[in-house]
C-alpha cells in the first residue's frame, strides 16, 4: 500500500492527476474519491475518463446516480476500459442528516457495481466508508480544500478560490508516482 500528496492548485492540475490515475486502471478497479462539495470530485473523475480515453464528456452522474462510459475506438485513444462513474451523494452521503452506512452499501449494491468491476473500472463520488466493500482493494483520493487564495493566479474554472490537496491511498500500482 502506498500514500501521496499532491497539491491542486488549479483544475488544470485536478484533471491531470485524473488523467494519469485513468491511465493506470485496469477492469475491476475501483476509485473511492472523497471531499466535500465543490473540492474537485467530478472534476478529477473527467480526468480518469481521458486517461482511459473513454467516450464522453465525463460529467456529474448526481441527478442519475450511475453513468456507464464505453471505450473509445483505440484509434482514438481508447484503452478498452469501460468506466462506471456513480454519485453516492443522492444515497444520502452528502447530506446533512449521516445516512446509515449499511443501507448506502446497500444501494450500492443494488446497483449491480460488483458485476460491473469484472469488466470495467468503476469510481464512485462520495464513496467513503461504504464503496470499499466492492472490491479487494481499492484506491482512495480524498480531496480537501487547504486555504484560501485570492489574486490573479485564482483558476476560474474551480468553484472557489480554495487551494486543493488529493491525498491518495491504495495498491501501488494505482497510488503511482507522478503527477
Amino acid at each position: 500500500m502506498a500514500d501521496r500528496r499532491v497539491e491542486l492548485p488549479t483544475a488544470a492540475d485536478t484533471t491531470a492527476l485524473g488523467r494519469a490515475i485513468g491511465a493506470r486502471l485496469a477492469p475491476g478497479d475501483l476509485v473511492v474519491l472523497a471531499g466535500p462539495l465543490g473540492a474537485g470530485k467530478t472534476c478529477l473523475a473527467a480526468g480518469i475518463g481521458e486517461g482511459l480515453g473513454v467516450e464522453g464528456p465525463v460529467t456529474s452522474p448526481t441527478f442519475v446516480i450511475a453513468r456507464e462510459h464505453p471505450p473509445l475506438p483505440a484509434a482514438l485513444g481508447g484503452r478498452g476500459v469501460v468506466l462506471v462513474h456513480v454519485d453516492a451523494y443522492r444515497l444520502g452521503v452528502g447530506t446533512a442528516v449521516t445516512p446509515d452506512p449499511r443501507e448506502v452499501a446497500a444501494q450500492l449494491d443494488d446497483l449491480d457495481l460488483d458485476t460491473d468491476l469484472t469488466r470495467a473500472a468503476v469510481v464512485i463520488e462520495w464513496g467513503e466508508g461504504v464503496a470499499e466493500h466492492l472490491a479487494t482493494e481499492h484506491l482512495l483520493v480524498r480531496l480537501d480544500r487547504s486555504g484560501r487564495r485570492s489574486g490573479a493566479g485564482v483558476d476560474p474554472e474551480i468553484e472557489s478560490d480554495e487551494r486543493r490537496v488529493a491525498h491518495l491511498h491504495g495498491p501501488d500500482r494505482l497510488v503511482g508516482e507522478g503527477p
